[in-house]
């Protein structure tokens, strides 16, 4: 429990911001799942996970290589999949 005005407010703070920062990972995990399942059957059409990818980045959900890394993957995945 909260003793001073400044750490309710904070507390309050956090618990938007864990709300807020679920809500992003979750769409993100969601798109990442649907960018895999294209890219393994062949749908080279990643523009949609990318885009969610740089927008939890920006939004500091996930860090900047976490990213970069999940791009790279992603990638590497449709292009082996389109080699078949």
């Amino acid at each position: 429990m909260a003793n001073t005005r400044s750490a309710e407010k904070q507390e309050r703070q956090a618990v938007k911001r864990n709300a807020r920062n679920r809500a992003v990972k979750s769409r993100l995990r969601s798109s990442l799942k649907k960018a895999r399942t294209a890219a393994e059957g062949g749908n080279a059409d990643l523009s949609a996970g990318f885009s969610e990818i740089d927008k939890a980045a920006k939004k500091g959900v996930i860090k900047k290589n976490t990213a970069s890394r999940y791009k790279s993957r992603l990638a590497k995945s449709a292009k082996r999949a389109s080699a078949k």
